[in-house]
């Protein structure tokens, strides 16, 4: 049952110390409550909808994946629920992932206590917490990157393209050989060359382009000739 007034928050980390501390810290909090735990990606991708907690405080670093991936796909499927992300590591990479993901905040675990309870509560609120400056460099390179990236885009065969599209939509190399019925091996293998020719070192920058071309109302499968 949900306790009225209350910020519900659900926990994902795959160091239970971490996720121990993190639900101690929130609990002792008249205003907040610990509605569920996880300490891997598909884990969390099967509690977060049940609970449906107001926000969600996503390890970026998972054994599974990533709580970008997790971020992405919740909300995807419920745009009410807000997502933290907290990470050990600040780079440009994971907050550019981070905010085409649809990520409220970006924290690091080095952060004070005081802080991460300020931080859910801005969040629940529905303010962002990604840092302006930090923002506007990744919108930049975006903006910088597109006719670039376009380019590379032609180069992928059908096949890739609408790889890439699943990739977008987070499924994992197993899932999409499921739904294209050929090898997941196979699958791998389209996924190495794809990434090659857009330049790319991993899933994720692939899904967070996709991301790109879907809010400027075009799809990777649309963009090259047909």
């Amino acid at each position: 049952m949900r306790e009225e007034g209350k910020i519900t928050v659900f926990l994902l980390d795959d160091h239970e110390v971490v996720r121990r501390g993190v639900h101690e810290l929130l609990s002792v909090e008249d205003d907040i409550v610990v509605v569920g735990e996880a300490g891997t990606a598909e884990d969390a991708l099967a509690r977060i909808p049940a609970t449906r907690p107001d926000v969600a405080v996503l390890d970026v670093r998972l054994p599974d994946g990533s709580g970008v991936e997790v971020c992405r796909e919740i909300r995807s499927r419920d745009e009410s629920i807000k997502c933290l992300m907290l990470t050990s590591f600040a780079d440009d990479e994971a907050l550019f992932d981070a905010i085409m993901a649809g990520a409220s905040g970006y924290v690091l675990k080095a952060i004070r206590g005081n802080e991460l309870l300020s931080a859910v509560r801005d969040v629940a609120a529905g303010r962002s917490l990604l840092d302006p400056v930090a923002t506007a460099r990744v919108l930049a390179r975006l903006r910088d990157g597109g006719p670039k990236r376009d380019d590379k885009l032609a180069s992928l065969t059908e096949q890739e393209r609408r790889i890439l599209d699943l990739i977008g939509e987070g499924m994992t190399n197993r899932a999409i050989g499921e739904r294209l019925h050929l090898a997941e091996k196979t699958i791998k293998n389209y996924v190495s060359s794809l990434l090659s020719k857009l330049g790319m070192e991993r899933r994720s920058q692939a899904a967070a382009y996709v991301a790109r071309l879907q809010a400027e109302g075009r799809s990777s499968s649309t963009s090259g000739t047909h």
